[in-house]
């Protein structure tokens, strides 16, 4: 029989099957992936290092749609927040795949070079090499948390509905319809930001 035009497996496709069982499902299996595109198990173990491997291959799509050009900007901040920005919006198209990516250390070639960009960044802005790390899982927490926050229902909190709360109602009407996550978002990388100008401040010699 004559070979199909186009290889029936790759690891480009088995990252796309397995991100969009994570959005539908919150989960994969290297069995359902197999299903899937309709090949053997075994077939899909020919491409990946099993599971930690797919998730690696999970971790570099949804990075490709990060834009890393932003670490370029300057001064150091604006890129830090163009860079979270991005990022963010990134990871909000696939809220289910955040809890599997934070379970396991980060290995993906493609993920590992935007990090090592940041370093750099904040090496160039003046930071102490002890405050590096900090900064930049402190962004990653306010990031991934955001990203989450954005996959939550628009209100959180339901007002006792014996009038019990009426300050808390106030309150949530006062923020208008479809702000609640980015304006918590804003006011966080705000005040992260601040904190962190005055850690490059006090790094920087008298």
């Amino acid at each position: 029989m004559p070979r199909p035009s186009k290889a029936l497996l790759d690891r480009d496709r088995i990252g796309a099957t397995a991100l969009a069982l994570v959005d539908s499902h919150g989960d994969f299996s290297v069995p359902q992936i197999a299903r899937t595109l309709g090949v053997q198990t075994a077939s899909v173990y020919h491409h990946v290092e099993g599971r930690a491997g797919i998730i690696e291959l999970l971790r570099s799509r949804i990075a490709e749609t990060i834009d890393a050009s932003t670490l370029e900007l300057r001064p150091w901040d604006r890129a830090l927040e163009a860079w979270a920005r991005s990022y963010r919006a990134a990871f909000a198209e696939h809220p289910r795949s955040i809890p599997l990516l934070t379970m396991s250390q980060v290995a993906s070639p493609e993920v590992l070079v935007q990090y090592e960009r940041a370093v750099e960044l904040l090496i160039e802005a003046g930071f102490a090499m002890a405050d590096v790390m900090p900064v930049i899982t402190a962004l990653d927490n306010l990031v991934l948390g955001s990203a989450l926050d954005l996959a939550a229902p628009e209100s959180m909190w339901q007002p006792a509905p014996d009038g019990s709360t009426p300050l808390l109602e106030r309150a949530l009407a006062a923020v208008g319809g479809g702000r609640r996550a980015d304006a918590a978002f804003d006011l966080a990388l705000a005040g992260f930001l601040d904190h962190v100008r005055g850690l490059v401040a006090s790094a920087a010699p008298a």
